[in-house]
C-alpha cells in the first residue's frame, strides 16, 4: 500500500474556544484501506474532516493528499474526496434522478456516462423503482442510500463517511455496509469512516484511530488492538481509552 493521506502536525484552534479542536494530530491514511476514525463527542472528528475536505485550513502543519495540498493544489485534492455527510444533503422536492442529475453536473459529469452512473447506483441499492419519486416521500434508509450515491458519482479515490447508516432499518444498513465493501475490494477505493456503532466498525474497518480532546490516543487492526488492550471487542479498547464519563 502507499499512502493517500497524510497528516503531519496538524493543530487547529477556533477562535475564542478554551483549547483547541485539534491538537498535534499526525496519521496516514494508505490507499485501500477502511479507516476508521472514531471518538466521542466533541474529540475533534467534524474539524478534522472539514480540514480535510478544504474547507479551512489548518491553524498549522500540513494535510497531504496524494502528496498535495489544498493551499497549493484545491482542485485536484476535492477531485479526490467525496463525501457523505451525516445530514441528508439532498434536495427533497427533487426526484432522486433530479438530484443524482444536479450534482452529476457539479462534479463535471453529463451525458450518457452520468445517465449509466445513475441508473447502476439506484439499481445496485434498489432504488430504482423509485428514480422519478420525491424525496420528500422517500424513507430514512431510502434517503441514506442516496446519499451515498451522491457521495460516489464522480468515482473518488477517498470517500468519507460520516455515521453513514445511522437511523435506517437493518436491511439498508446492510445493502450500504455490502456495498462499501464491494468498492473497496473491487474498485480499490479508499474509505475514511465515522461512527458511533462499534461493532459495525470492528466488522467493517481494515484500520482504526481513536481520538479524543483533538489528539490521537490509539491506533491500529480491530484485532491487533484488541489483543494489545487485554480487550473482548474494539468497544471494550474505546471506553478504555476514553473513559465512561457522559460527552455533550
Amino acid at each position: 500500500m502507499s499512502v493517500l493521506v497524510d497528516i503531519q502536525h496538524v493543530s487547529k484552534k477556533y477562535k475564542d474556544a478554551p483549547k483547541a479542536a485539534i491538537n498535534d494530530l499526525s496519521l496516514t491514511i494508505q490507499k485501500g484501506e477502511i479507516f476508521g476514525l472514531l471518538g466521542p463527542n466533541g474529540a475533534g472528528k467534524t474539524t478534522f474532516i472539514s480540514m480535510l475536505c478544504g474547507l479551512f485550513p489548518p491553524g498549522s502543519g500540513e494535510i497531504l493528499i496524494n502528496g498535495r495540498t489544498h493551499k497549493t493544489h484545491s482542485k485536484e485534492c476535492k477531485q479526490v474526496i467525496g463525501v457523505v455527510p451525516q445530514e441528508i444533503a439532498l434536495y427533497p422536492q427533487l426526484t432522486a434522478w433530479e438530484n443524482l442529475m444536479f450534482l452529476g453536473h457539479m462534479y463535471g459529469l453529463s451525458g450518457s456516462t452520468l445517465k449509466e452512473k445513475i441508473q447502476k447506483n439506484l439499481k445496485i441499492l434498489g432504488l430504482e423503482a423509485n428514480i422519478h419519486q420525491k424525496l420528500i416521500s422517500y424513507s430514512g434508509g431510502m434517503k441514506r442510500r442516496l446519499n451515498l450515491i451522491a457521495g460516489l458519482l464522480h468515482d473518488p479515490q477517498l470517500l468519507i463517511l460520516d455515521e453513514p447508516t445511522v437511523g435506517v432499518d437493518i436491511q439498508s444498513k446492510q445493502a450500504i455496509i455490502e456495498h462499501l465493501k464491494k468498492l473497496n475490494k473491487e474498485n480499490g477505493m479508499t474509505i475514511l469512516y465515522t461512527s458511533h456503532h462499534l461493532d459495525e466498525a470492528e466488522d467493517f474497518c481494515s484500520y482504526i484511530a481513536i481520538i479524543d480532546q483533538g489528539q490521537l490516543i490509539t491506533q491500529g487492526q480491530p484485532k491487533e488492538l484488541i489483543i494489545q488492550n487485554n480487550c473482548n471487542s474494539v468497544e471494550e479498547v474505546y471506553l478504555k481509552m476514553t473513559g465512561v464519563k457522559f460527552r455533550d
